[in-house]
């Protein structure tokens, strides 16, 4: 295992900035993932990591080592490239086995390696056939045998679930949790896929433009996001996010225009000690609206009308009329509200006001 420390890590590619000043600390033995849309800078960190890219400034240290300038063959560590790369002509165990022989490993502890990993992996039955006679998760197996008989104490993983189909991509990511959880090897993992990055992850590292937005384990980013895109980006459906006015008068309540959310008394000051400015991003979750008259302890509710619905089997998506320039979405799950709410109806939606997000409207970043 390895720890990797980025200190203001920048990449320029002629008068590209690809990576933007980048300062984490992944701890030893961790699973993290690497996490943003396309052209976010995740890959060109991954291989600057690797030693295939070189900074244009700041370090990267393992275990406290600058190896800023050392090449990738000199790295403790292994990369599975999202295209496989494995050798059709040889079979699974002479692609296991061919980097241990160019690092002079003896025979019989090749051999031995390649027994061990390939128990874990699950593929002990298919040394001896070509990787082409094998099912796409079987394939992904063999790379990640490649890489783990080296014993590195870093893991590197770019995309390595992108070219699985749904079924085989969720069976891919328990093993990859299931192997972290086997071995004592520091697993980075890249991938566009937020789904993916949620359910393993012990940390997420989040980039958009070149930038980290937060570095964080995966409930804080779902729970407590660092700015809008955070919230955006995070979450399936995304939160609603819309303009509201923070009022401060006989009652605290957030004007919506269409609609007022009303702060219950005994949270005002929460909100009172952290707003300055009036005008404000309000972020509400879609799993955390209810479809409640009267909610509950006088908190916040709106009303609305129900434009579409999506079913999913055990739980709806609502998308909502309530006068803003979106939709309004609703998650549930209540077996009462899918059997009773229909297209064109009337509805009240309640929150409590300890599950609103606030940002600042001009950075986008959290105030409350």
């Amino acid at each position: 295992m390895a720890q990797i420390e980025l200190r203001n890590i920048r990449k320029q590619f002629g008068d590209t900035t690809a990576v933007d000043g980048i300062d984490a600390t992944i701890s030893e033995g961790s699973y993290t993932m690497i996490l943003g849309p396309s052209g976010c800078g995740k890959t060109t960190t991954l291989r600057m990591i690797a030693g295939l890219e070189r900074p244009t400034e700041g370090d990267i240290l393992m275990d406290g080592e600058v190896v800023t300038d050392k090449p990738a063959r000199k790295r403790d560590l292994s990369l599975v490239f999202q295209n496989l790369a494995l050798w059709d002509h040889k079979t699974v165990r002479e692609n296991m086995e061919f980097g241990l022989k160019m690092r002079d490993i003896g025979k019989d502890e090749r051999q031995n390696r390649i027994d061990e990993i390939a128990g874990i992996l699950q593929i002990e039955d298919k040394l001896d056939v070509s990787p082409s006679t094998l099912s796409g998760g079987q394939q992904q197996r063999v790379a990640l045998g490649r890489s783990l008989v080296r014993k590195p104490g870093v893991l590197l993983l770019d995309e390595p679930l992108s070219s699985l189909d749904e079924r085989l991509r969720l069976e891919m990511r328990t093993e990859l949790a299931r192997i972290h959880q086997e071995l004592d090897v520091t697993f980075v993992h890249v991938t566009h896929n937020q789904e993916d990055a949620m359910t393993i992850a012990d940390e997420i590292l989040l980039m958009n433009e070149g930038r980290v937005q937060q570095f964080d384990r995966a409930l804080n980013l779902y729970h407590r996001p660092a700015n809008e895109f955070v919230a955006n980006f995070i979450g399936t459906p995304s939160m609603n996010l819309f303009d509201a006015e923070f009022v401060d008068d006989t009652d605290v309540y957030l004007d919506a225009g269409a609609f007022r959310l009303t702060i219950p008394e005994d949270m005002s000051d929460r909100y009172r000690g952290h707003v300055v400015e009036d005008q404000i991003r309000v972020g509400i979750r879609p799993d955390t609206l209810r479809f409640d008259a009267r909610g509950r302890n006088g908190d916040p509710s709106f009303d609305a009308s129900v434009s579409i619905i999506e079913t999913f089997g055990d739980y709806n998506w609502y998308y909502l009329d309530a006068g803003l320039e979106d939709d309004i979405v609703v998650q549930s799950a209540d077996e009462r509200v899918m059997d009773s709410v229909g297209t064109g109806d009337s509805v009240t939606l309640s929150i409590g006001a300890d599950r609103i997000h606030l940002f600042d409207k001009s950075s986008g970043t959290r105030i409350v």
